[in-house]
């Protein structure tokens, strides 16, 4: 005797009797770029501890003193500032895997958080702080257009 599956389909209600079909939720190809948002945010997270480690050991490597920025505070305090802000940017990244509401929330908060504090050293590091600006502006896009159908997904 051999079981088999039932096949999908119409579905009879309980109480009328009748058929009923079941609806699948649509799962979008565009959930790709909310994945891809989560891994560009891990790898932020990876580019601002980067950054801090270069502030807090080689502080001769940027193209201006300490006076030339935008928040004038010694390159300690903006190298501790990257690297605990790093590790926040990567958490949310792993975070917005899961698809919850709270975890998009928090990844855009996050990444324009991101996006104040490199345009505020943009002048230690021009080139490297553009495009850490253009990956934040990516995942708020990402997020915010595309982040309800990872919830489906």
């Amino acid at each position: 005797m051999s079981r088999t599956a039932e096949p999908a389909g119409p579905a009879k209600t309980p109480t009328s009797g009748q058929y009923q079909a079941v609806q699948p939720s649509p799962v979008s190809g565009w959930v790709g770029w909310v994945y891809f948002a989560a891994f560009m945010m891990v790898l932020l997270g990876a580019l601002h501890a980067i950054t801090g480690l270069v502030a807090l050991f080689k502080d001769q490597y940027f193209l201006v003193g300490n006076d030339g920025l935008v928040v004038t505070a010694d390159y300690t305090a903006w190298g501790w500032a990257h690297l605990i802000g790093g590790v926040i940017v990567a958490a949310a990244g792993v975070a917005l895997l899961t698809g919850k509401v709270w975890a998009r929330v928090i990844a855009v908060l996050v990444a324009m958080l991101s996006i104040l504090v490199n345009f505020a050293f943009m002048a230690a590091y021009p080139l490297w702080s553009v495009v850490m600006i253009t990956i934040d502006v990516l995942v708020i896009w990402a997020v915010i257009v595309h982040g309800d159908e990872l919830r489906d997904a």
